[in-house]
């Protein structure tokens, strides 16, 4: 596995490389983020091209399609490139997708807290660049700067804070709540006084997958951190994740992660040695 994060600025000379350079559109098994202080990009994704001048935030989900053109805006471009494994930072990646997912690119206005992520992504560079990281000085500089422009996210052209589709976000919250719970679509459409088939459908327009697999990558996420951050067996996490059987837990969790749990922790512990 490589580091968990990494964090390069992309200037003037680097587009011009690209410019020159095939640039198809491609996809990536990382998060990505996109902080441009100068110049424009062409962001072709969702199968849609849109041009964003600075300063701007793009996100990038891994597995999503894309491809960035940098463009030189009087003779300047100047941005910086973050990409983290979604396990890096868990809990805050799954509620990044819920904020992005009608809009991969925000117009970020400079009178408001622009400068600051500026600031935070040279202290998380300047982190990096030691010959010994502190990944958990990367990891609370990074959740920070995701919250701010999260909430940036939410807010209208005026700056007003403006709510998602409230239904949604009920089920987000439950979800938080009881994901480790052995429940179903049937739990959650009760609980929000509706049947099974319009929530799929309410999560199918906003996140382009069902309750299931909604469900099923919040306990990915969850067994990630928990393989990670403690000693519990792969049992104890499976049954804490409401899976009766390890034998069970450990194939879903190699079928969405593409290795067993003991594998990823191995890696996983390999990397913060």
């Amino acid at each position: 596995m490589n580091p968990p994060v990494k964090i390069f600025r992309f200037g003037v000379e680097d587009a011009k490389v690209v410019a020159t350079s095939e640039n198809a559109p491609h996809l990536h098994d990382y998060e990505e983020m996109l902080i441009g202080m100068k110049g424009a990009i062409e962001h072709f994704i969702d199968f849609d091209a849109k041009v964003i001048n600075a300063p701007y935030v793009s996100f990038v989900t891994k597995g999503k399609v894309h491809r960035v053109k940098p463009i030189l805006k009087n003779g300047e471009c100047d941005l910086w490139v973050i990409r983290f494994s979604s396990e890096f930072i868990p809990e805050t990646t799954f509620q990044l997708y819920s904020s992005f997912h009608n809009n991969a690119n925000i117009s970020f206005p400079s009178d408001r807290c622009f400068k600051r992520l500026v600031v935070l992504c040279e202290m998380i560079y300047e982190e990096s660049e030691q010959n010994h990281p502190d990944y958990s000085i990367i990891q609370q500089l990074l959740r920070t700067i995701i919250a701010m422009f999260v909430a940036e996210r939410k807010k209208d052209n005026n700056g007003t804070l403006v709510t998602q589709n409230e239904t949604f976000l009920n089920f987000l919250s439950l979800l938080e709540e009881h994901f480790r719970r052995p429940v179903g679509v049937g739990f959650y459409a009760e609980k929000l006084f509706m049947s099974s088939r319009n929530l799929n459908l309410i999560c199918q327009s906003v996140l382009h997958q069902s309750v299931s697999e909604i469900i099923e990558t919040r306990k990915l996420i969850e067994a990630k951190n928990l393989l990670t951050t403690t000693n519990m067996t792969i049992a104890e996490i499976g049954f804490e994740l409401g899976y009766k059987e390890k034998a069970y837990f450990s194939n879903v969790f190699k079928k969405k992660a593409g290795q067993t749990p003991s594998a990823f922790r191995k890696e996983i512990k390999r990397l913060f040695s």
